[in-house]
């Protein structure tokens, strides 16, 4: 398929026209016009650009890209390394942040609810970003914690009572801590996201909402995934999607 091609369905699919980000979403460096192979991953690591080119990729679609608000705009460094691996092998670099975390059917908090058996009952938080749902039958913090140990195959951070009664869950994936007093506002019994930070372990002990950090990593190795498998089976392109180990 042409570049072109692909870069115009996702920017459709995804809807990146409505979000403000802090970073571009879509193409981000060009490469070949024709796209045979595409890899997807969370991060645009050397690692990943590395094991893409063994797999003799023609894109790469990530969750974290390039060019974020505030970072230093000059080529230098890790980012000249990176960029300079992309544009020698003429490797195309699509990256989607917000759109990718917030879609309904392939954004990372849908399926990461649906892994864990959430039912989605609304939204809040800037740009909807955050969702709410229950789980069908009340669990305990600890079963929760042992779920999504085998689910995520890493064992989460957990503030809160083990014995603690859990039905109404408020989740976002990778680093939406500061989402959490806004959880407590919606009455929730526990809030997930990938990180934590010293003030959510204060909030979650004087609150009684429990805390839940499930990796940022963990917990969107999704939603690329199912874009990724998406397009190859749209466009019948061969798709592959490498995970990078991050402990974070």
């Amino acid at each position: 398929m042409h570049r072109d091609e692909l870069e115009n369905h996702l920017n459709q699919l995804l809807e990146i026209s409505r979000f403000h980000d802090y970073c571009p979403n879509g193409l981000q460096v060009e490469g070949h016009h024709t796209i045979h192979t595409l890899v997807s991953g969370v991060t645009a690591s050397l690692d990943l650009l590395q094991a893409a080119i063994t797999a003799k990729a023609d894109a790469i679609l990530v969750h974290h890209g390039y060019f974020w608000r505030g970072e230093d705009m000059r080529i230098t460094g890790i980012k000249s390394r990176r960029i300079a691996l992309l544009m020698t092998h003429a490797i195309n670099l699509f990256a989607y942040h917000l759109p990718l975390d917030v879609h309904p059917q392939f954004g990372n908090n849908a399926l990461l609810g649906k892994k864990l058996g959430l039912v989605e009952t609304g939204r809040f938080g800037d740009q909807d970003i955050v969702v709410q749902g229950e789980f069908t039958q009340a669990t305990t913090l600890g079963a929760l914690g042992e779920k999504i140990s085998r689910t995520l195959l890493r064992k989460p951070m957990m503030i809160g009572d083990r014995n603690k009664s859990i039905c109404r869950i408020a989740w976002c994936t990778g680093a939406a801590q500061s989402y959490f007093e806004a959880a407590i506002r919606q009455g929730v019994d526990a809030f997930i996201t990938g990180e934590i930070s010293e003030q959510s372990v204060h909030a979650a002990r004087e609150s009684g909402v429990a805390f839940i950090a499930a990796g940022h990593h963990a917990t969107e190795r999704y939603g690329v995934q199912a874009l990724g498998d998406h397009i190859a089976q749209k466009f019948g392109i061969r798709h592959q999607f490498i995970d990078i180990d991050n402990p974070v």
